[in-house]
């Protein structure tokens, strides 16, 4: 449907580095191949979060991240994605802050915003995936 995967084919999301002491095939990075959806947003903090999916029917098939954040926003972002993927559109929506922050208990305080800019920047990748159905 959408290309809103600006990460998608650029050689940050090539050459990427999890966190350390992360294995990579954790980290869920991008590139997502033949996206359904994405989205981006940079938060107050200056991190950016990217999300894209691979929707088929009304399951997310395939969740992936980037961001060029702190340690805590790549663990804030991979929790989303391992939450939602597999999930029916319905059944995803119901990620919220507080469950990556309960699934997180090592997040410092002045870190939890890095949970809201994961859960808000899946929320954007949703909508926009709606709009594009709307519009086809």
């Amino acid at each position: 449907m959408t290309d809103g995967c600006r990460f998608r084919e650029s050689a940050i999301s090539r050459s990427v580095m999890c966190p350390r002491g992360a294995a990579t095939s954790t980290c869920a990075v991008l590139p997502c191949s033949h996206p359904s959806a994405g989205a981006w947003h940079r938060g107050p903090c200056e991190d950016t979060v990217e999300f894209c999916l691979v929707i088929e029917g009304d399951v997310i098939r395939r969740a992936r991240y980037y961001t060029d954040g702190c340690e805590f926003t790549w663990l804030c972002g991979r929790t989303v994605a391992q939450y939602v993927e597999g999930k029916t559109l319905p059944d995803a929506l119901s990620v919220n802050a507080r469950r990556v922050l309960d699934e997180l208990p090592q997040l410092p305080a002045e870190h939890r915003h890095c949970a809201i800019l994961s859960v808000l920047t899946f929320y954007k990748a949703i909508g926009q995936f709606w709009v594009d159905v709307a519009r086809s």
